[in-house]
């Protein structure tokens, strides 16, 4: 989450007109994040995010999105369902931009992960995906193993030339181990769950439990083992960037108590979690460059992802990494 585009006093009470939500009493951008432009409304019946999809997102694939956080929603899944207007649309125009609102989660992202939160983790991503398997429209992973080799090339005239060089060995290996369509379960996927888009709530003795899972716009139809491989990415390095096998062993026996993995599943983890730490590698790297001056946005440093996937292209087997 991000603002890119700025949202005036006036604009925004207009368009909250079209909403039976209250009478907007205050709201504030959210700098985290880095695709869409974010605004927590407080209106006289609660509180609310209000998102303006930049220019990344394809308006074309807005209703997709929503139906599935609908859909996910419905199925009880803890995640924000889109608000529709007095017409009962949910997707409508603010300030040149496509628009939703959609109820507030409370809770609060793990700033420092701690091996408590991983178990709950496990068991959300694994009753994600089983929720998902009741909506039937698709949406191709635009940022799959395909699109990889063009992001590299648009980075680079800017990237330093031995990282570069790394990257373009790395990519081609990877590329070579990639489980072939259909050899792996397949449904929908979060794609993007990292911490700061999964919502905890403490007991008194701390045991954390999950209040919500956030910002489904990178959601697409893929292998689910690449979610978990995401998730591993996301989850699992120290700030040192050593790899915690107590928390990986956490997630993956927490989501598999749902959903076994297949054998395949396991044997494809390793190279999964290198693409996983490769598309975020490049991703990163190119809004670095390329992030507007003056955007409120909190950019994150792409080498991050550098000492993962060196990690990863070490781990020759699911045992390495959990399993």
């Amino acid at each position: 989450m991000a603002v890119y585009t700025e949202v005036t006093d006036e604009a925004l009470r207009a368009f909250l007109a079209e909403y039976g939500i209250g009478e907007l009493q205050a709201y504030r951008g959210i700098a985290e994040g880095v695709e869409n432009s974010n605004y927590a409304l407080k209106t006289t019946q609660g509180d609310f995010i209000l998102t303006l999809y930049e220019k990344r997102v394809d308006p074309a694939e807005l209703p997709w999105f929503l139906g599935l956080m609908r859909h996910l929603a419905a199925q009880g899944l803890s995640c924000p369902e889109p608000v529709p207007g007095r017409d009962g649309a949910a997707l409508r125009q603010l300030a040149g931009r496509p628009a939703a609102i959609c109820t507030f989660l409370p809770g609060f992202w793990p700033r420092r992960v701690r091996p408590s939160h991983c178990a709950p983790l496990g068991d959300a991503l694994a009753r994600l995906h089983a929720a998902g398997m009741g909506f039937p429209a698709t949406r191709k992973n635009g940022l799959g193993a395909e699109a990889w080799a063009p992001l590299l090339d648009r980075c680079r005239a800017d990237g330093e030339p031995g990282l570069i060089a790394e990257l373009d060995a790395a990519l081609a290996a990877i590329l070579a181990e990639w489980p072939a369509p259909g050899a792996l379960p397949i449904g929908h996927i979060h794609a993007d769950l990292f911490p700061d888009n999964v919502f905890f709530l403490e007991d008194a003795g701390r045991r954390p439990r999950i209040s919500g899972l956030i910002d489904f716009y990178f959601a697409c139809t893929d292998m689910l083992a690449y979610d978990i491989a995401i998730v591993l990415n996301a989850w699992c390095f120290e700030s040192d960037y050593q790899f915690n096998v107590t928390k990986a062993r956490a997630i993956l026996s927490a989501y598999g108590a749902r959903r076994p993995l297949t054998p395949a599943e396991w044997a494809a983890l390793p190279v999964l979690c290198r693409g996983a730490a490769m598309r975020f590698l490049l991703t990163r790297l190119y809004d670095w460059v390329n992030t507007p001056p003056g955007a409120m946005v909190t950019r994150k440093d792409p080498l991050e992802y550098l000492h993962r996937l060196r990690f990863f292209a070490h781990a020759r087997d699911a045992a390495a990494i959990g399993g």
